[in-house]
């Protein structure tokens, strides 16, 4: 199967759960990049595909600075962040969407250039508990939330999350249910707050049915890791 071909069966089953648990035209997919290659985001891009996700700092700089020209793209830091690599991250990226530090945060709301507009960022939350995954604990978050609202340079839009992987889908909706709750406690005090960010290749049905605004794909879209 083709790059095209992927991204078009990704895209009609977005559209199928989507309009399934009647959330049409509130999802968005973010295509995962990491290790693939300039030509493989070329072809999604000449598919409409605009939302590309990096893990790694240095790789997704220099593939945003290869497609510099191309003004609509939109660049989302989706790996653990590093103090020390906050300013390339800040000077380069559109979105982070693991923030789960006050350190972090500040070092980016300084380190944001004045000629771009604010960084949107999420926070990641930790929701399955595991010492192996970023992110803050759920009662954390409205704390967290309001230091991230003082500072002007960012644009808190909401949360994001990496469930744990669960055989049953049952007690994978529960992770998930759990997010939108939490999501849903966030915009009640932050009502601009857009963004729950969750949902894999193998848990896609399940994040849009429990609220999921955004996907992320990378293997089924681009084939498995290099």
């Amino acid at each position: 199967m083709s790059i095209e071909q992927n991204l078009t069966t990704i895209k009609q089953q977005i559209c199928k759960f989507s309009r399934k648990y009647d959330r049409l035209d509130q999802v968005k997919l973010l295509a995962v990049t990491k290790t693939k290659p300039i030509s493989d985001i070329e072809q999604a891009i000449v598919c409409g595909q605009r939302a590309f996700g990096e893990n790694y700092v240095q790789e997704g700089v220099e593939k945003i600075a290869y497609f510099q020209n191309n003004k609509d793209l939109e660049w989302h830091f989706i790996g653990t962040l590093q103090s020390k690599k906050t300013r390339l991250v800040a000077e380069n990226f559109d979105w982070v969407q693991t923030l789960d530090r006050l350190k972090v945060a500040t070092r980016l709301n300084e380190q944001r250039p004045e000629q771009l507009a604010p960084l949107n960022v999420l926070i990641q939350i930790n929701i399955s508990d595991e010492d192996s995954k970023s992110g803050i604990e759920p009662s954390e978050m409205l704390a967290l939330a309001d230091e991230i609202m003082q500072l002007p340079r960012l644009k808190l839009r909401g949360l994001m999350a990496i469930p744990k992987s669960e055989a049953e889908p049952e007690k994978q909706k529960i992770a998930l249910a759990q997010m939108k709750a939490l999501f849903d406690t966030l915009q009640q005090k932050y009502p601009d707050i857009d963004t729950l960010s969750m949902g894999m290749s193998g848990d896609m049905q399940s994040a849009i049915e429990c609220g999921s605004t955004m996907v992320r794909i990378g293997s089924a879209i681009f084939g498995a890791r290099n």
